[in-house]
């Protein structure tokens, strides 16, 4: 994984020297987005089925190469709770990301594809406890990590040339131990500040 990160980050910086010496760096963007969605999905090992809706927070930070093109990399995490009782799913990830975008008016729609990876963290008490404090039979801890592509459409409303407000929908796709993970959509809802 760390591997992984590290050649990510290479990645960029060739990216950023190679606009940087072509003049073609036209500026970034960065800024905070709130998500939730709907996921489902079975949770092999132990034949449960984990869906719900979930909430979460992180963001994006991209160089814009050119006019229509940008690079860089975002983050997030987003919890699935479950059963009512404390019991989630809280999974973690981030990568790096290239899209492409274009303005009409005040709207600015974009779509790209991030490739990262992250862990996905999973408590469930399959039985309420008698008592405070007291011991909870039954309960399931399991931690894995995965790779994925997010593939991801969105838009912006251009509030003033340095603020904008985004809305975007992506699907996350494990590459590895699907199985393991709930898929779905997510919306995410934000801001994102321009210079």
């Amino acid at each position: 994984m760390r591997k992984t990160i590290l050649f990510a980050f290479c990645l960029l910086l060739v990216f950023t020297a190679s606009a940087q010496q072509k003049k073609l760096l036209n500026g970034f963007d960065g800024g905070m987005m709130l998500h939730t969605g709907y996921l489902d999905g079975i949770l092999d090992p132990i034949g449960y089925e984990a869906k719900g809706m979930p909430k979460g927070i992180g963001g994006a930070i991209r160089l814009h190469l050119g006019n229509h093109f940008r690079v860089g990399s975002e983050g997030y995490v987003s919890t699935l709770g479950q059963r009512g009782n404390g019991s989630y799913l809280k999974y973690g990830w981030g990568g790096i990301l290239a899209d492409v975008y274009t303005t009409n008016g005040r709207f600015q729609p974009y779509a790209g594809l991030t490739l990262g990876g992250g862990s996905m963290t999973t408590l469930l008490m399959m039985e309420e406890p008698a008592s405070q404090w007291a011991p909870i039979d039954g309960t399931r801890y399991h931690k894995q990590g995965f790779m994925a592509i997010d593939p991801f459409i969105g838009c912006d409303l251009i509030v003033s040339g340095p603020m904008h407000l985004t809305i975007k929908l992506d699907y996350l796709c494990a590459l590895s131990d699907s199985r393991l993970l709930p898929h779905g959509p997510r919306v995410y809802f934000g801001f994102l500040f321009y210079h």
